[in-house]
């Protein structure tokens, strides 16, 4: 989330310097990733005035400036075609760095010519895509004037790491609730939120027919207007971020989204065939995106339709065929709440992110939405001009509101000291919650604050963590017991063991591609019961099964880099069910390439199913059971090789199964080399016996005082 200074403070009454706001947002919470101060990045960029402009000797496109600096003239050789005697233009002299390409700037000759640096365009400052020509100055402006004071350019950029559980925070005006509630300034009224009832009744009427996916629409039809380039103080906000400004319908809708965290959308309304609907997707509808690109949706996908089929993908992103242009004169503004879940699925499904995706699938303020409809309208009519309609309405605010049991003293048990109960009601009111004697009620924009402790945690990041006190940990003198599980302890052990044997630990993802998992163990029943409803990608759709894919998947990104002698293991769960006991931590390993590194006095060998046996035990000897006993077999699963690879057990309980890997499942995993493998499942190996005779240890008695040592 990124946004100005200037940005912030038209939200926020402050005397507050930028690195006082700076380490406040991160106390709070809101984490402060960077800060760019553009002053000094463009501080080497100053105006000078072309005086001549002739054609190179020996270059038809090129010009040989003669431009006045402030501190004397120099010497230029210019391809842009507006470079003219007389034009103020900005120079990045000798040693200076192009901010778009990171070019460091160097005298030189350019067809026998030399030249001075050069004179930028927009797109070389990182201020536009795209440039026709070096930028043109006012002529006003002094000789000397940075690029920054010129173009005000001066404002500082922050950007924050938001975590997914504050949606409110993806709007400037969230930000500046939070610092005004910690003490750093005062929340302005809000802006434009005039209400504003229409003079007429919209031509175009809005029909839910999935309140789940889509509980309200609001829509509102402005006539008259006239699109084309959006002010400056939109313009530069969006383009300081990192945004295209387009036009200003566009712009404004995309102002919003990152000023009050509240995406909309504008339709060409003579596009719009007959009335809008909101329903589900039917499976094979294709949708022409204003991104250009063709999707085909699915039935689980929320739309907005008109009488001729789907005009835009419900919080995700608005259809090419009613988008507005530069000769749009009638516009229909939509305002909408869409179902978080459906909206995330949908961008997941189809590959898209958007600026209204990341908001919607986070859940935006229900209640804000008639409000929006009335600060959008402001903003059309006032930049566009038109007419407006009266608002149409379909379906209702989702219900949002509810009430937590507050208790005085929960605070200081939860904290560890006491806050002043003063302090506490202030913050929670400044955050915009409601108390009522023991209940409060969130705010309509928090959607996070579920329970009592979600209040405590409110008070503690607003109050400030830095100010809870240090106390040491007290503890008796005598040793304590070891709260380690014994799960632990053999996670522990098995993750020491593999790593002085020479593998590299893993962390891999808990899912993978369900065609990968079947071939790897997982049944239909199984594929079907640990399919995920809402993967993180299409890729990623199945819990795993097995370790070993994603390990050998890990081996062959290393081989396809040139490292083939790999040696790697994972310990972590695997997944044969949705009920707590079908899942097992088990302690996986791979083993690809030489056994080990070259030397005089060995011949090289690759690893085979011994070396991958001998991790196996190894683990099973760190976890305390003794490998005499253990027998071997040869019931392995179908994705080990038949004739070289074995299964551990003691009587009928598999502890491990260790062996080559099918040459054909390899194949198929597009690997050419062998790999060798290992599974050993540690919830599997029985616990130690204990001896008849063991007392437990007393506890350990410390002295009194420090120890002295001397060294001889």
């Amino acid at each position: 989330m990124k946004f100005t200074l200037s940005w912030l403070k038209e939200h926020l009454e402050t005397t507050a310097t930028l690195d006082e706001i700076v380490i406040k947002l991160t106390d709070i919470g809101l984490e402060v990733e960077d800060v760019q101060d553009r002053a000094a990045i463009y501080s080497q960029f100053k105006l000078v005035e072309i005086i001549e402009a002739e054609k190179h000797p020996n270059a038809d496109r090129l010009k040989v400036c003669q431009v006045k600096t402030e501190s004397g003239m120099t010497q230029i050789v210019c391809g842009a075609p507006n470079a003219r005697a007389g034009l103020k233009a900005f120079h990045a002299p000798e040693a200076s760095v192009i901010p778009s390409n990171g070019m460091v700037m160097k005298k030189s000759k350019i067809r026998d010519v030399e030249s001075n640096g050069m004179m930028v365009s927009a797109a070389e400052m990182s201020l536009s895509e795209e440039s026709d020509g070096i930028i043109e100055a006012d002529p006003s402006l002094a000789i000397g004037t940075t690029i920054a004071d010129a173009l005000g350019l001066g404002d500082p950029i922050i950007e924050i790491n938001l975590t997914p559980n504050r949606p409110d925070c993806a709007g400037v005006r969230g930000i500046a609730r939070d610092l005004a509630a910690a003490g750093l300034g005062i929340l302005k009224p809000l802006q434009n939120a005039a209400s504003i009832k229409g003079s007429f009744k919209s031509s175009i009427d809005v029909k839910i027919e999935n309140l789940e996916a889509c509980p309200i629409f609001m829509g509102r039809y402005i006539k008259g207007v006239k699109n084309g380039a959006s002010p400056d103080a939109i313009a530069s906000k969006l383009t300081s971020i990192g945004q295209k400004p387009i036009s200003a319908l566009v712009d404004i809708t995309n102002y919003m989204s990152i000023d009050l965290c509240r995406p909309l959308h504008v339709f060409d309304a003579d596009k719009i065939k007959g009335n809008i609907h909101v329903r589900l997707a039917k499976k094979g509808e294709e949708l022409l995106a204003l991104n250009g690109k063709t999707y085909t949706l699915d039935d689980f996908m929320t739309v907005v339709c008109d009488d001729s089929g789907v005009i835009g993908l419900a919080g995700v992103m608005g259809g090419d065929s009613t988008a507005v242009s530069e000769t749009t004169t009638n516009v229909y503004l939509e305002v909408a709440y869409f179902d978080p879940y459906r909206t995330a699925k949908t961008g997941r499904a189809l590959g898209i992110n958007s600026d209204a995706r990341y908001r919607f699938e986070r859940g935006i303020d229900p209640e804000f939405t008639v409000d929006a409809v009335d600060i959008a309208t402001n903003l059309i009519t006032s930049l566009c001009g038109g007419e407006t309609s009266e608002t149409i309405q379909a379906g209702g605010v989702p219900a949002w509101k509810r009430e937590i049991t507050w208790r005085k003293e929960t605070a200081a048990k939860i904290l560890g000291f006491d806050i002043l109960f003063e302090t506490q009601t202030k913050i929670l009111t400044d955050l915009g919650f409601v108390i009522s004697g023991d209940k409060v009620a969130p705010p309509s924009w928090r959607p996070d604050i579920e329970g009592e402790i979600d209040l405590i945690e409110e008070i503690a990041r607003i109050y400030g963590f830095d100010k809870i006190p240090s106390i040491s940990v007290t503890r008796d003198s005598a040793v304590s017991k070891s709260a380690e599980t014994n799960l632990g302890m053999r996670m522990r052990k098995s993750r020491n063991i593999l790593a002085a044997s020479g593998l590299q630990e893993c962390v891999t993802w808990s899912f993978m591609p369900s065609s990968l998992a079947a071939k790897f163990g997982a049944n239909d029943a199984q594929s079907k019961a640990l399919t995920l409803q809402n993967p993180i990608s299409a890729d990623l759709d199945q819990m795993r099964p097995s370790t070993l894919p994603n390990l050998i998947e890990a081996a062959k990104r290393n081989a396809n880099r040139g490292f083939g002698d790999v040696a790697l293991f994972e310990i972590g769960p695997v997944f044969k069910g949705t009920n707590i006991e079908d899942q097992q931590i088990v302690a996986t390993g791979v083993r690809a390439g030489a056994n080990s590194s070259r030397h005089w006095n060995e011949s090289v060998r690759n690893v085979d199913a011994y070396d991958v046996k001998a991790d196996a035990l190894r683990v099973i000897e760190a976890c305390g059971v003794p490998s005499g006993n253990v027998q071997i077999s040869r019931d392995t699963p179908s994705y080990y090789h038949p004739g070289r690879s074995g299964a551990l057990k003691l009587g009928p309980t598999v502890l491990a199964y260790f062996g080559e890997i099918h040459p054909v499942l390899l194949q198929e995993m597009d690997i050419k080399s062998s790999i060798a493998g290992f599974e050993t499942f540690i919830e599997a190996l029985p616990e130690p016996k204990k001896k008849a005779n063991s007392t437990a240890l007393p506890p350990l008695k410390l002295s009194d005082f420090q120890p002295v040592s001397r060294d001889f």
